[in-house]
């Protein structure tokens, strides 16, 4: 068993994908295994929020004592980095690999703000763990694929895709927290988010500074759902960064 004692002498190298485990002996509990523990943290992390993950309370809902877990996992750390890699798991690679760079670019980006949205404590989790199993180094290698074949020289590689999916992550973020605020509010996106305008709006104490933002805010308003301006939004910079990326390309210099 790996102790949190043990992983504090070295952080770096702490991640359940880098360390050697000796099989336990014996077997388990009837019915129990790591494939069941994880889908079942994914399910409490979606539901509750990653906060509220614990040994306890997700031995109480496989309705097994919380030590029955030990046999597959040593930390709740554990159970963090094996749920992020089953997440990444979701990506269709297949669909990443149709089309030019730029095709290819736009879907896996639309497949990473995807994920972020459909689970929103992965971004929270992002930094914490090495994210170095099997389907996270996948997903990886279609990003690097993409950039690779837009020309740029390798020293502005690392640039781009930082431009590209630092943007989606920080999109993704926000779009899944905005959506889990208005979840615990009781009301729909298009709810929360009118309500929250019109109370913004009506406030006297904003007036002045709400001024020059009074096109905007009402261009926002005649659009549509708030799911569609997510999406409208979000092509529209992925559009300005690939064309970015193009400009790059074109002036073929490494300075």
């Amino acid at each position: 068993m790996v102790k949190a004692a043990d992983r504090a002498k070295n952080p770096a190298r702490s991640s359940v994908w880098l360390e050697q485990r000796a099989a336990r002996g014996g077997g388990g509990p009837a019915g129990l295994d790591r494939d069941r523990i994880v889908a079942a943290a994914i399910r409490m992390l979606d539901e509750e929020g990653l906060t509220k993950l614990s040994m306890r309370k997700l031995a109480t809902e496989l309705n097994v004592t919380a030590m029955s877990l030990y046999w597959y996992v040593d930390t709740k750390d554990d159970i963090m980095e094996y749920a992020i890699d089953r997440v990444f798991g979701e990506v269709d690679l297949a669909e990443l690999d149709a089309g030019n760079w730029q095709e290819r670019l736009r879907a896996v980006a639309l497949a990473y703000r995807r994920m972020l949205v459909r689970h929103p404590w992965m971004s929270p989790s992002a930094g914490q763990y090495l994210n170095i199993g099997p389907h996270a180094i996948a997903v990886g290698v279609k990003i690097q694929d993409a950039i690779r074949d837009t020309g740029l020289p390798m020293s502005r590689q690392p640039g781009a895709m930082s431009a590209v999916f630092q943007f989606v992550y920080g999109y993704g973020t926000i779009e899944s927290q905005f959506g889990r605020r208005a979840a615990e509010a009781g009301m729909s996106q298009d709810e929360f988010y009118g309500e929250s305008i019109r109370a913004f709006r009506n406030d006297p104490q904003f007036e002045e500074v709400l001024e020059p933002m009074t096109e905007l805010l009402d261009e926002r308003a005649t659009h549509g759902s708030v799911g569609e301006i997510w999406d409208r939004d979000f092509d529209y910079a992925l559009d300005v960064l690939i064309a970015g990326i193009e400009t790059m390309v074109a002036r073929g210099t490494d300075t």
